[in-house]
């Protein structure tokens, strides 16, 4: 850190420490409080909290103390909590909690009154609130049931709800279908069974029929005694059919092929939807063949007919697809991106400049192609503003930001970033570029990054795109001949530049380092006193990282796509996502089945554009960035050997 920035995190330390000295106790009292609050002893919670009366965090450890108790506290007690924090996190977080303890306790009186007082959208207190109306309004109960049946998740406190309608025979059989299937798409067989239930007498599915078509579907559908004089034996021989397509769409279409005959048009039309989507995931070749067989599709499977459709450049249908989709979806950046990209294939370049207008004064992946695409170059906009050394003071004192910066200092992450967020959440371009001023010189580059994210007229990319850690990251990649550029926007996307950040994978550090991969490269170097201990220290990190980032890059053809791809999500996915015949990068990273790597590897890759940028690099179009993916090898010898 340099001797600026030391003297700035100190002048900020102090100022927020004296404001909060009247408070006596220590930073073991609010860490074993918490402790307490996790093991669920109120006992030693209250020794520790008398000791923390005046704190910064007192609050905090109010708020655990209530929700330890909350099913017995007084209604009084809990408002006064509530009153004295309102419009801050924690008083969002435990009226929602209470909410939920009223309803299951079914306190619908004092439910009702405090329901309206509740911020925000929470499906489990909306079926919650289902519940209540039920029992004074069923009418409205039903109409607000039948759109909550079309939805992908039912929280378990809808059961109730729906099975009290069901009960009263407002939901018809084909209502609870419907339900039935949307459950199954998911693979939701135990809530499938559960809505099962509600169905007629006669009616539902043989006990463990869904649980045996769920785990052999193959072995179903070869089985031939189907039983389809009933609905409960065709949704299942139609849940066989999708359910097989997980795994091979191919065999999924020859069984439904010689099947379909004995079935509706409807429920053809419904299968052959299913296999296309999950074909068009699987990038099978006949998908866009499977989709022309369907009926009505969602959203989700017109998605994914847009996918299939850009693999094998069929413009038309890309067009079609789009089209078909609801005006909320059609909205979307990428969808309206690829409608242009059509329209001008299909030689209509007046409405495809229509669309990407729009779409080019966005700062992503799609408002790049989109500037590119009307002839411009990404450029990196001008810092119209810089907050003055007292803004940037005054919003150190902001009373939100000093306890999430106290909760960072105390490694409280979850704590502190939901403090952060609902702190900025109405804050204007100003205030935004000050609060990420003050999260940049306590070093928290994430919120940072984060906050400066948020302006919409005033823009600072240096602080949007924070490049920290600079000389022992130029160290390596220098080293190793990697694009500094494309390896800060991963780094950006991986950790936000958080040295000890850990994922629910098991990742580590700022390059989020799998102990797999952390072995692997210890092994290339010939470390064999390496210990997993110092995964996160910067240098290791960095250097194992940028090390198996360049076996990955050699390995894959040196194309920086694939990369980033097998960098997220493992090499072996990476070669078998790779095309037939060459495409075109924006192609392929648009069609990257996973849903978290096809968002990573946009954003890496858009990064690296405005890394490049601030690092005065020759300029490269976003386009050439992604470059031609080339054709799937028949061997790929140079990658076995990676994790």
């Amino acid at each position: 850190m340099s001797y600026t920035r030391r003297v700035w995190a100190a002048v900020l330390m102090l100022v927020a420490a004296s404001a909060y000295a009247q408070g006596t106790g220590t930073d073991e009292d609010i860490l074993a409080a918490r402790e307490a609050y996790l093991a669920g002893n109120a006992a030693r919670l209250e020794t520790h909290a008398q000791r923390l009366q005046g704190h910064l965090l007192e609050p905090y450890v109010a708020y655990w103390q209530l929700s330890l108790t909350l099913g017995e506290a007084a209604p009084e007690e809990v408002r006064a909590f509530l009153t004295a924090n309102r419009g801050g996190p924690l008083a969002w977080q435990l009226r929602g909690e209470w909410l939920k303890a009223l309803a299951r306790r079914e306190q619908w009186e004092l439910f009702d009154a405090e329901l309206p007082l509740h911020a925000g959208a929470d499906d489990e207190i909306a079926c919650y609130a289902l519940q209540s109306r039920l029992r004074a309004s069923p009418e409205e109960a039903l109409r607000e049931a039948r759109s909550r049946l079309v939805a992908r998740d039912l929280p378990d406190s809808c059961s109730p709800a729906l099975s009290a309608l069901a009960a009263m025979g407002a939901l018809t059989s084909d209502d609870l279908w419907l339900r039935i299937r949307l459950a199954l798409e998911g693979g939701q067989v135990s809530q499938a069974r559960r809505v099962a239930e509600w169905l007629p007498k006669g009616e539902a599915p043989e006990p463990g029929l869904l649980e045996t078509v769920a785990s052999n579907p193959a072995g179903y559908l070869a089985r031939r005694n189907f039983r389809l004089k009933t609905r409960a034996g065709r949704e299942a021989v139609m849940f066989a059919a999708h359910r097989l397509a997980r795994t091979s769409t191919q065999q999924a279409a020859d069984h439904w092929t010689k099947l379909e005959e004995r079935f509706s048009g409807d429920e053809r039309a419904y299968v052959w939807g299913m296999i296309a989507y999950l074909g068009a995931m699987r990038h099978d070749p006949e998908a866009l063949g499977w989709y022309a067989r369907a009926g009505a599709l969602s959203d989700l499977q017109l998605a994914w007919k847009v996918r299939a459709a850009l693999r094998v450049g069929s413009w038309p249908d890309v067009l079609a697809a789009v089209n078909a989709m609801s005006e909320r979806e059609s909205a979307v950046s990428a969808w309206r991106y690829w409608k242009a990209r059509a329209l001008k294939a299909l030689d209509r370049p007046e409405q495809a400049a229509a669309l990407l207008q729009p779409l080019a004064g966005g700062f992503n992946f799609y408002g790049q192609l989109a500037q590119e695409e009307l002839g411009g170059t990404v450029a990196v906009p001008a810092t119209a503003y810089t907050p003055a050394a007292e803004d940037v003071r005054a919003m150190g004192q902001h009373i939100s930001l000093r306890r999430a910066l106290e909760l960072y200092r105390l490694n409280l992450r979850t704590e502190a970033t939901q403090e952060w967020s609902w702190a900025i959440r109405r804050f204007d371009d100003r205030q935004l570029l000050a609060a990420a001023e003050v999260a940049r010189r306590h070093e928290i580059y994430d919120r940072a990054i984060g906050t400066a994210d948020r302006t919409v007229g005033l823009h600072d990319f240096g602080l949007r795109y924070l490049a920290p850690y600079r000389d022992t990251l130029k160290t390596h990649t220098s080293q190793l001949a990697l694009d500094e550029a494309w390896v800060y926007g991963l780094i950006r996307q991986e950790s936000r530049f958080i040295p000890d950040a850990k994922s629910s994978a098991g990742a580590s550090g700022l390059m989020q380092l799998m102990p797999g991969t952390a072995r692997w490269v210890a092994q290339k170097l010939g470390l064999k006193n390496w210990r997993w201990a110092q995964v996160t220290e910067l240098d290791t990190n960095i250097g194992f990282g940028t090390y198996y980032l360049r076996h990955v890059l050699d390995a894959l053809d040196g194309q920086p796509v694939l990369a980033s791809a097998a960098y997220n999500a493992g090499p072996s996915r990476a070669r078998a996502w790779r095309p037939e015949a060459a495409m075109e990068g924006a192609v392929f990273a648009e069609t990257i089945p996973f849903n978290e790597t096809r968002v990573y590897v946009k954003n890496v890759m858009a990064n690296a554009t405005y890394y490049a940028h601030t690092f005065g690099q020759q300029i490269q179009s976003l386009k050439q960035r992604l470059g031609v993916i080339s054709a799937r090898r028949d061997r790929e010898a140079a990658a076995k050997d990676l994790p």
